[in-house]
């Protein structure tokens, strides 16, 4: 991707972000006046070192923006399959803010995001920059504190919600089965291998999955063995069922692929509950 960005005319550098990478930055170019961090901090394993590179690249009044899947709705929604190997850490508001405090910045403002069931994007400065909290920060604290995500509480019964949907999966497969049903994936996200192999769903379940992603065409999916194609296959295969792997893109999926419902076929969410939809 950084070669393409060249290409582009997009200077790119190769490197892990954190403290000295920031340091040398600085030094060649100058200090940024914003800094865009999007679904990536969760992927790092030292989240003191990545933002502490923050501070030591960002101009005096500078901003830094960061995105993440919010742990409030990883609860609530029981989107217990973003949980994989990529992700070293799950983000409240209430932990990020303590993180970047504990590098000598501070949060001013939040917003929620539709993005992977449901994102937050922060916005931090230097503390002692003038910014003060906006309201819309002060209302997503609030409503931390009212779901209690500092709490035991806020986490306790999340497996029982988990065994849930497991054994709706199951159910549902077994159901299709004795009823001479066939079923095709869509998608070949991450977090659908860790909903497949966590319920034990493999490729005797499921006939095959399509992606857009030319990359993905033409391999497997880890763990299940489940071919991957291109989208045109549904329209050749005609399966009873189509299960929606990234969940967090249901709408788009139904709108694009409503013709199944050409031969009767019917969409499958498994998230947060296991549910069976006609085609649009």
């Amino acid at each position: 991707m950084a070669a393409v960005a060249r290409t582009k005319g997009v200077p790119t550098e190769v490197a892990f972000w954190g403290k000295d990478t920031a340091q040398r930055l600085a030094r060649e170019h100058r200090p940024a006046d914003l800094i865009a961090a999007n679904n990536v901090m969760a992927h790092v394993p030292d989240v003191n070192d990545f933002v502490a590179g923050f501070r030591e690249m960002l101009a005096p009044n500078g901003t830094i923006t960061v995105e993440f899947p919010w742990l409030v709705n990883l609860l609530r929604y029981n989107q217990f399959d973003t949980i994989y190997h990529e992700h070293f850490s799950y983000f409240s508001l209430h932990t990020a803010a303590a993180l970047f405090e504990r590098q000598g910045l501070k949060l001013y403002d939040a917003q929620e995001l539709p993005t992977h069931g449901g994102s937050l994007r922060i916005y931090g400065c230097h503390a002692a920059a003038a910014k003060p909290k906006s309201a819309a920060l002060l209302a997503l604290e609030q409503q931390e504190r009212a779901f209690g995500i500092n709490t035991l509480a806020a986490y306790q019964g999340f497996a029982a919600k988990v065994r849930r949907v497991k054994t709706g999966l199951r159910r549902f497969f077994l159901d299709a089965a004795s009823a001479g049903k066939t079923v095709a994936g869509y998608g070949a996200p991450a977090k659908g291998n860790t909903l497949l192999n966590a319920c034990g769903i493999g490729k005797d379940d499921i006939l095959f999955t399509v992606d857009q992603s030319p990359h993905k065409q033409n391999h497997v999916l880890p763990g299940t063995h489940i071919p991957i194609f291109a989208p045109e296959k549904l329209r050749t295969a005609k399966p009873d069922y189509v299960l929606i792997l990234p969940w967090n893109l249901e709408a788009e999926i139904t709108a694009k692929h409503g013709y199944i419902r050409e031969w009767g076929g019917r969409f499958v969410v498994p998230i947060p509950d296991v549910v069976v939809r006609d085609a649009a």
